[in-house]
């Protein structure tokens, strides 16, 4: 599913943001991708997201070279992966079911398939009584559970979260979170970012990848690191 080979990735002026990193995430893995603020976490989602390339080694994602992909195949990879971030990125002039439905629109897939999908989807994160609610209108966990919903609207074997509960409370945090589990229970592999050591410690029976100065210290499997 994602393959890190010796990779690194280096910016003018700031230098170095990853070095020598290898790993593995399985089809259908949960793995947590842990370090403090700054350590390369949202590097490597960007990365797997080809939003970026590797300065040096080798990036895989479905069987895919990233760095040998044009911009067709770009899409279509992004097409398999769902990205939740912190700051949850919601439309605000538009409902739930029209952040959701725009997710879908982009695709092309027609009205009444983007209707039935909605509503299933905001059904799946527990929010189908306010699919007509602005995100104003909203909690912070249900505003997450909405860009949730719509991560999920292209059916994506990966699901990557940059630091999905960082702005929530402790309550919302266990709810979001207990739905990025039923969401890998079901299949799809989940590359959870966050440097909140209470949840990895609370999910001690999960992977545990972490970084530290761009460099992988740490691989609860043994490898890689």
């Amino acid at each position: 599913m994602i393959r890190f080979d010796h990779v690194s990735r280096e910016y003018p002026r700031i230098g170095r943001a990853l070095t020598d990193v290898t790993f593995r995430v399985g089809k259908g893995e949960f793995a947590f991708l842990t370090g403090h603020s700054g350590a390369g976490k949202t590097t490597v989602l960007r990365l797997i997201h080809v939003a970026e390339r590797p300065t040096e080694g080798e990036v895989r994602v479905s069987g895919y070279d990233t760095s040998k992909l044009r911009t067709k195949e770009i899409a279509m990879l992004r097409r398999k992966i769902g990205y939740v971030f912190q700051d949850f990125r919601l439309l605000r002039d538009r409902t739930a079911a029209e952040n959701v439905a725009f997710a879908l629109e982009v695709t092309g897939a027609k009205a009444p398939v983007v209707r039935s999908k909605v509503g299933r989807l905001l059904g799946q994160v527990g929010l189908a009584a306010k699919a007509q609610s602005l995100p104003s209108e909203l909690s912070g966990g249900e505003q997450q559970r909405v860009a949730v919903a719509r991560a999920l609207a292209n059916d994506p074997v990966l699901l990557l979260a940059d630091e999905p509960t960082g702005n929530l409370d402790e309550r919302a945090t266990r709810g979001v979170f207990d739905l990025f589990r039923a969401i890998n229970a079901a299949g799809t592999a989940v590359l959870f970012a966050t440097h909140d050591a209470d949840l990895i410690r609370a999910n001690g029976s999960l992977r545990v990848l972490e970084l530290d100065h761009g460099a992988l210290v740490y691989d609860s499997q043994g490898e890689g690191a």
